[in-house]
């Protein structure tokens, strides 16, 4: 099935349900990449019992996938000087959530109440920010479908790097007129704080 071997496969399946699922991502290591750079595959993922934010949204998206879900991604896009974040997206009942692979307090797991990708999206804004208060979210894509690279990509040996890149490249919707962005406001200083909270 998809690749998996008889273990891999019992795994996921008992990744039934998105809050199973997102147990399962909080309870992996985090990856910080002290030997270098990764993009891991779910088979490495498992293999390792740790994972970065992608490649828990790879993870999150298989399981979804062998339960004959979509495996749908959504990337927020950050400046420069702060870091993207990646989710996969889920629906229940006709509305949006999302599952999430963080350390970082609020950057998380999304009930399944919004309407759409863009208002799921937008939830994460005001969270975006850097530990000086400046807001750092400044785009987010349209749901990326892991269909269409097949599902050699669930149990590759090699680095995903070129989904991530697709992923990167993949059509976004910008959040902030120049005018807005001028005006944005700093996280106050108990937000920041709060911000600093980290597994």
């Amino acid at each position: 099935m998809f690749g998996f071997n008889t273990q891999e496969i019992k795994v996921l399946r008992r990744l039934n349900t998105p809050k199973k699922i997102q147990d399962f991502l909080g309870g992996l290591e985090m990856n910080f990449e002290l030997k270098g750079d990764t993009l891991m595959s779910p088979r490495r993922v498992l293999r390792e019992g740790k994972a970065h934010c992608l490649e828990g949204a790879f993870l999150a998206a298989a399981a979804l996938w062998v339960h004959g879900k979509e495996p749908l991604l959504l990337d927020l896009q950050s400046t420069n000087d702060d870091l993207d974040h990646v989710v996969t997206l889920f629906r229940d009942h006709g509305r949006w959530g999302a599952l999430s692979k963080t350390n970082h307090a609020v950057l998380r797991y999304r009930e399944p109440v919004y309407r759409n990708c863009g208002e799921l999206a937008m939830s994460y804004f005001h969270e975006y920010f850097l530990n000086d208060g400046k807001k750092t979210m400044r785009a987010y894509s349209k749901p990326f479908n892991l269909k269409k690279f097949g599902h050699a990509w669930m149990t590759s040996e090699e680095d995903l790097w070129s989904i991530g890149e697709a992923l990167d490249a993949s059509p976004h919707i910008k959040i902030l007129t120049p005018a807005i962005k001028k005006n944005l406001r700093r996280a106050d200083q108990i937000e920041i704080e709060a911000g600093k909270i980290v597994e």
